[in-house]
């Protein structure tokens, strides 16, 4: 016998379950209780919390296994570091090469192309304390004013070897430091201290500023290069004070250099050259820093 009884095989069953049938609601769809809908919520509520605390892990850990940002004033301290630091980290032979190119302009030899020239190193002195480094006990003052931390010097002739200078970098404790020593270079009071007075007592035509004290080599090179002082300068570049002094390398008459357009044009030119390779080697600007490679990475 049929669960629904004889005779109903050919008939549509009926409905049991009042939710599987579309017209027992009368068309409406039916509401979970207020209690189930209150569940529903607070599920929906910590769901949307966690994947709010889930992100912000997530952005964490993203930021920690990223390199490193550093801020534009990070960026100028690790910079300013690295210049600073650069005479102790390069090589003597990269501060002071073997030889650096320098021109003589078209204006001393009164043609259109200028005259390309090598200046050649003959040798680097050993590092100098500030108060032995210059000319003069008030130079070494100035220096030591400014928080003088060491001289370095090298010397160079030009390709003939009728020009012979000397470079020198003295390591200042900043950049204002470093200005302020070279202001104080150039003090008429320091070549009065040198001993150079006209007959007023003030500093004589001509009296070379107080600067870096020429490097004398013994032996054979000290009778190869007869050094005659005839031009002194100096400038800043960063925490760096670059001084040099320049004159006759061999046994011509001692004449002033400034009596002589070319040579004088032709000295200066192997100083400055010189003087600028180096400042261009420990004042260059270092690329931004980035990690990894930066200190403080």
């Amino acid at each position: 016998m049929s669960f629904f009884g004889a005779g109903c095989q050919d008939e549509a069953l009926p409905y049991f379950f009042v939710t599987a049938d579309p017209g027992a609601s009368g068309g409406r769809a039916l509401r979970a209780p207020p209690a189930a809908r209150g569940r529903r919520a607070a599920a929906l509520t910590v769901l949307a919390v966690a994947l709010v605390g889930l992100a912000f892990s997530a952005s964490v850990v993203t930021t920690q296994l990223l390199p490193r940002q550093f801020t534009a004033t990070q960026q100028r301290e690790i910079k300013g570091w690295e210049i600073a630091s650069r005479w102790q980290q390069l090589p003597a032979g990269r501060i002071f090469p073997a030889t650096v190119a320098y021109q003589l302009s078209t204006a001393v030899l009164q043609d259109a192309t200028p005259l390309s020239l090598q200046a050649l190193r003959i040798a680097i002195a050993p590092q100098s304390r500030c108060g032995t480094g210059v000319t003069t006990a008030a130079a070494a003052a100035v220096l030591l004013r400014d928080g003088c931390k060491a001289i370095l010097r090298a010397t160079y002739v030009d390709a003939t070897r009728s020009y012979v200078m000397t470079v020198g970098v003295a390591v200042l404790a900043s950049d204002t430091a470093a200005k302020s020593a070279g202001q104080g270079l150039s003090q008429p009071r320091l070549a009065v201290a040198h001993g150079i007075t006209g007959a007023d007592g003030a500093a004589g035509m001509g009296a070379l500023d107080a600067g870096v004290r020429v490097v004398r080599f013994r032996g054979t090179a000290a009778g190869m290069y007869d050094y005659s002082r005839q031009i002194s300068a100096s400038f800043p570049d960063g925490p760096y004070l670059i001084m040099y002094a320049a004159g006759y390398a061999d046994g011509r008459p001692r004449v002033p250099v400034a009596e002589d357009r070319y040579a004088d044009a032709e000295m200066t030119s192997l100083a400055k050259g010189v003087a600028l390779s180096v400042a261009d080697t420990l004042g260059a600007q270092p690329p931004s820093p980035h990690c990894p490679g930066a200190p403080g990475c």
